[in-house]
């Protein structure tokens, strides 16, 4: 495995840098897999990530069902808890629902990405939360949320790493 750290350092600030209201893109291909009742995977992100919001709109006006990722500390795996509108705070700066809110599985994931590549792989913020929640949910649909700038020619991907199915960005929606 290689350090990552400096990697993720470079591409924080170069994130944070170009954040300024930039919001990724929603492509039809998103669109089109959208149906009432699908349950959609979002995110609430925390400073300089890219905003999912939206997808989470195109989710809600297809009548989807919406869950947020429910953290409890870097080792314990995420779960998706269905977001009806009560949020608490968790670990790592996180808005999260409550812990008694009810379990989904996801069909849709979108995650905040530290930096991707064209192939689909993903840099994480290291504590391997998506990556074990895409081992859980294999069948679900992987949707990297970026901006341009966090994009790198390549990435080497550990036994673990799961790629994405799609990554969108203010300026393009990628296929990998």
């Amino acid at each position: 495995m290689t350090d990552k750290a400096p990697l993720r350092a470079r591409l924080r600030a170069a994130r944070d840098a170009a954040a300024g209201g930039r919001q990724p893109i929603v492509d039809e291909a998103f669109v089109l897999r959208l149906r009432p009742g699908m349950v959609v995977a979002a995110y609430l992100p925390t400073p300089g990530e890219a905003d999912p919001a939206a997808f989470i709109d195109a989710a809600r006006t297809m009548g989807c069902t919406l869950a947020l990722p429910f953290v409890v500390d870097r080792p314990t795996p995420l779960r998706f808890l269905h977001w009806q509108g009560q949020l608490v705070a968790g670990p790592f700066g996180l808005r999260q629902p409550p812990a008694a809110a009810p379990e989904l599985v996801p069909e849709i994931i979108l995650t905040p990405l530290v930096g991707f590549d064209r192939r689909g792989n993903r840099l994480g913020q290291g504590a391997g939360h998506y990556d074990r929640a895409f081992a859980q949910h294999p069948s679900a649909w992987r949707v990297g949320i970026a901006l341009g700038v966090q994009e790198v020619p390549a990435l080497t991907p550990d036994p673990w790493d799961v790629p994405l199915h799609a990554i969108a960005t203010e300026s393009e929606w990628i296929l990998p």
